[in-house]
């Protein structure tokens, strides 16, 4: 099993919410920071959640960012919830 983050520093979970009408649009604005912004994955799923996207950042504060500078800030996001992946020894 490979470390949390390998070489490029922190991995997360980030579960994103639409709002009714704006899943497309967020997605295409998801899919253009990928390789800007370390969104490594994402996936569209079903259930409370719209979203999952995996992203990696060199350290804790830089994973804050993108989620609340970048992720947060894009119009028909409602709600983020970011899951930090940790090593288990």
């Amino acid at each position: 099993m490979a470390k949390a983050g390998g070489a490029r520093g922190m991995k997360a979970y980030v579960l994103i919410e639409t709002a009714a009408g704006k899943t497309k649009n967020v997605k295409k604005a998801l899919a253009k920071m990928r390789s800007a912004s370390h969104v490594e994955n994402l996936d569209a799923v079903t259930g409370p959640y719209d979203f999952i996207a995996v992203v990696t950042g060199a350290n804790l504060d830089a994973i804050g960012s993108l989620v609340t500078d970048d992720i947060g800030t894009i119009d028909g996001v409602t709600r983020t919830t970011t899951c930090v992946a940790v090593s288990l020894g």
